[in-house]
C-alpha cells in the first residue's frame, strides 16, 4: 500500500489525470456514512466546504470557484489563468459555478482529496516564505504554479535526487529546449482590421508567456449558428468556427455539408489586460489539405465588459436594454449584419452580434457573448 501511495505521489500531472479521471469508477468497498452526498452537485458543495478548500490552494484567495481537476485544487480565478496556460495536458480548469459537471468529474475531485491533499503533496518540501500570497505579482503567480506543479520542484528534497519521470524527460530534452524568452472608443465595437498571419494558425503562441498575463475575467462566446456561408466543396462545405482572444485559441465541431451549420456551442476564454478584441474565423475543414479560409470578423469586447462593472451588483430582474449599436450606423467596417444589443436579465449582462464575414464572398455568424468579472 505505501508503495502504490508512493507512485501515486511520484506521478506526472498527465498520467495522473488518465488514471484518476479517465474512465474512473467509486470504489464499491468504500466506507459511507449518512454525511455522504448523494449527487455530483451535493458532493461538489460538500467539498466546497471542506475547511482547507475554502481557500486557493495556490496563494490562500479566499471562496476560490474553479478546480483543477487533474490535482483536485480549489482555485481562485487568477490563479486559474496560469493554469489554463499550462495546458489541459497538465491542468483541465473548471468552474465551480458556471460549468455543468459529470459525476465522474467529481468523483475524480474527491478522489484526490482537495487542498489539504494536494498541498501536503506539491509544496511538501516548500521553502519558508516563497509560497505567494492573493496580492502577488502575475509573474510571482506565474512561477510559483510552474515550480509546483509543472515541474514538480517541492515534491521531494532537494538535497537528495527524486526520480521524477518528468525530470527524467527533461534532462533528455534539456538541449533541444527553446530559450523562453490600438485605441478603440466605447461606441466604436466592431472593426474588421484584422490580419492573421498565416503562422498564427499553426499553433497559438508559447505557453509560457501567457502566464505573464495578467486576467480581468472570462468571457463566454456561445457560437449560435452560421448564415448562408462560402462555398468551398463541390457544392457545400464542412465549416466549423475558431475564436481567439490575445494568445488563446478555441474552436468548435465541424458541422458537415452545409452552408447554414447550427453549433449552439458555448466556448469560454480567459480575458487579459491589455483587452485584445475577439477575433472570429470561419474555416472549412478539409481531410488531405489545408482548411480553406472562409471569412473573418473582429468584435471589441470592450463595451460588454464596461456594461458588466457597471451593472455587477444590479438588481434587475427582467430583460432590460443597455445599450444598442445600429448596423446602419457600422461605418465603413460593415461589420454588423443586423443592430447588436447589450441587455441584462438576472445579474447577466449578455451581447447578441451577427456579423458580417469579412474577406470573404458572403456569410455571416451570429454569436452571443457574456463576460464574467473575477468577483465570480
Amino acid at each position: 500500500m505505501e508503495e502504490n501511495n508512493l507512485l501515486h505521489f511520484l506521478d506526472t500531472p498527465s498520467a495522473h489525470y488518465r488514471r484518476t479521471c479517465n474512465g474512473f469508477e467509486p470504489d464499491n468497498h468504500s466506507d459511507s456514512s449518512d454525511a455522504d452526498p448523494v449527487n455530483a452537485r451535493e458532493m461538489l458543495e460538500y467539498l466546497l466546504n471542506q475547511p482547507a478548500n475554502k481557500f486557493c490552494a495556490d496563494c490562500g484567495t479566499p471562496d476560490p470557484k474553479w478546480a483543477a481537476l487533474p490535482f483536485g485544487a480549489f482555485i481562485c480565478i487568477k490563479c486559474s489563468g496560469t493554469h489554463r496556460s499550462l495546458g489541459v495536458h497538465i491542468s483541465k480548469v473548471i468552474s465551480v459555478n458556471l460549468d455543468e459537471w459529470t459525476d465522474e468529474e467529481v468523483h475524480c475531485l474527491a478522489e484526490t482529496g482537495g487542498n489539504s491533499v494536494v498541498n501536503t503533496k506539491y509544496e511538501a518540501f516548500l521553502p519558508e516564505n516563497q509560497k505567494p500570497k492573493q496580492d502577488c505579482s502575475t509573474e510571482e503567480r506565474n512561477d510559483f504554479i510552474r515550480r509546483k506543479y509543472q515541474r514538480q520542484q517541492f515534491v521531494c528534497d532537494p538535497q537528495f535526487s527524486c526520480p521524477l519521470p518528468i525530470s527524467n524527460k527533461q534532462q533528455v530534452d534539456k538541449h533541444n529546449q527553446p530559450h523562453n524568452s490600438g485605441r478603440h472608443g466605447f461606441g466604436h465595437a466592431f472593426r474588421n482590421s484584422w490580419r492573421r498571419k498565416d503562422s498564427d494558425s499553426k499553433g497559438l503562441k508559447k505557453m509560457t508567456d501567457v502566464g505573464m498575463v495578467e486576467f480581468v475575467g472570462l468571457i463566454k462566446v456561445n457560437i449560435v449558428r452560421g448564415i448562408d456561408l462560402a462555398v468551398r466543396d463541390v457544392m457545400s462545405s464542412d465549416p466549423y468556427v475558431m475564436i481567439s482572444l490575445g494568445h488563446q485559441s478555441m474552436k468548435t465541431k465541424v458541422i458537415k455539408n452545409t452552408l447554414n451549420p447550427l453549433w449552439n456551442e458555448r466556448l469560454m476564454l480567459s480575458i487579459p489586460d491589455p483587452i485584445p478584441p475577439l477575433k472570429l474565423q470561419v474555416f472549412d475543414k478539409d481531410t488531405f489539405s489545408s482548411d480553406d479560409r472562409m471569412g473573418e470578423a473582429e468584435v471589441d469586447i470592450r463595451p460588454l465588459i464596461a456594461a458588466t462593472k457597471e451593472h455587477e451588483n444590479s438588481t434587475i430582474t427582467n430583460p432590460t436594454e443597455l445599450y444598442r449599436w445600429s448596423a446602419s450606423d457600422d461605418g465603413s467596417s460593415g461589420v454588423l449584419a443586423k443592430d447588436s444589443v447589450i441587455t441584462i436579465a438576472n445579474g447577466k449582462v449578455k451581447q447578441d452580434i451577427t456579423v458580417r464575414l469579412q474577406n470573404v464572398e458572403r456569410g455571416e455568424v451570429e454569436i452571443e457573448i457574456e463576460c464574467v468579472p473575477l468577483s465570480q
